[in-house]
């Protein structure tokens, strides 16, 4: 895959120790890696990175918001993302980044590309499930939402749900008769 430049941190001209680097993320990104969930995203990324002699470590964190559809009602509706991750570039023979925590360039090097790991910090933070807000509160007024509360279970006609087993009632009494 193509490298994002401006995701590319030249670190030979700089001093050891601390240094900061802002990005601002957006849906060109994600549409790089042909991820497609998003149906736009505005996300500010904050990179730390300490340089030392023989290795760097990079802290990423970020927060913003991703504009995507509720996995229930198809709504669009804005995601608040944030996370952080850190992750350690050492120097050895070849290029390796199997270890999601540890990058290894090759002796030599004067630049590191993080865009890899900025991508997969962000989607691996998001949650599993996106549910509106509104649908959470009950605030959300949807057909399709008045749909799915129509054929829910609790709601069926003809629902036979406060009787209960007489069985259950004589084991309950034992517990209130002493």
């Amino acid at each position: 895959m193509e490298e994002l430049k401006e995701y590319t941190i030249p670190f030979i001209g700089l001093k050891a120790g601390a240094h900061q680097f802002k990005f601002q993320i957006g849906q060109e990104f994600f549409e790089h890696f042909e991820y497609e969930d998003f149906n736009d995203s505005q996300i500010e990324l904050v990179v730390g990175m300490i340089k030392k002699l023989t290795m760097l470590e990079f802290d990423l964190d970020f927060e913003g918001k991703a504009n995507v559809n509720c996995d229930l009602t198809n709504e669009i509706f804005d995601l608040p993302v944030s996370g952080s991750h850190q992750f350690v570039v050492k120097f050895g023979h070849e290029f390796d980044d199997h270890n999601e925590d540890l990058m290894i360039i090759p002796h030599g090097s004067h630049e590191v590309n993080i865009q890899q790991q900025v991508y997969e910090t962000i989607v691996l933070s998001l949650p599993s499930r996106r549910i509106h807000p509104g649908v959470k509160d009950g605030s959300l007024k949807s057909e399709i939402l008045d749909k799915l509360n129509e054929l829910s279970l609790g709601n069926q006609t003809g629902d036979d749900s406060d009787d209960t087993d007489p069985r259950w009632d004589d084991l309950k009494k034992l517990l209130t008769d002493k």
